[in-house]
């Protein structure tokens, strides 16, 4: 057990430090108020760098934070001080990648919000007990995608529709630049 990579949380905040989703894996912060204590705390330690393009590492408080921003959301994942933090970028860039391929890459706080079950599947997809089950998106979106399937349409139907939005959304980026 020691020598498997494990998670101590998985935080989703706003650009003003408040819960999105979150997920702890450990009773490292036992309570309530202390989780909040520290999710205010490693905000407020990294709000100021620009973390838009690539996972930033940080050591706070005894721990590593890996995190990255996009839009409006921050991504954090804490690590304990002994992890690999190549292991934890990864499993973080999993998380980013998951979340926006499952939001068409219109990753912000109004469609986390709208599609909080798809991110909290999303979690347990990607970490359970703190033990590293998955670290690529597209594996983490369609576990989530066929587990998250209305009666509406099938899973081919679904697929191919996602297929179809992706290449549209990056044609019409291609096309912008």
């Amino acid at each position: 057990m020691e020598s498997c990579p494990t998670v101590k949380s998985i935080l989703l905040l706003d650009s003003e430090g408040k819960r999105v989703a979150v997920k702890y894996y450990t009773d490292d912060w036992s309570t309530h108020s202390a989780k909040l204590a520290f999710e205010k705390s490693v905000f407020t330690k990294t709000q100021k760098t620009n973390a838009r393009n690539e996972a930033e590492i940080v050591m706070f408080d005894g721990y590593i934070v890996v995190y990255k921003f996009i839009q409006d959301l921050h991504f954090f994942l804490i690590g304990g001080d002994d992890e690999n933090e190549l292991i934890l970028a990864a499993v973080l860039q999993g998380f980013f990648d998951a979340v926006g391929l499952l939001l068409r890459n219109n990753v912000d706080k109004k469609s986390a919000l709208e599609n909080l079950d798809l991110i909290l599947l999303c979690l347990d997809e990607i970490v359970d007990r703190g033990i590293i089950l998955e670290t690529e998106g597209s594996v983490i979106a369609g576990k989530v995608a066929t587990s998250g399937l209305d009666s509406a349409g099938s899973l081919t139907e679904q697929t191919i529709s996602q297929a179809l939005a992706t290449a549209r959304e990056h044609l019409a980026r291609s096309l912008l630049k």
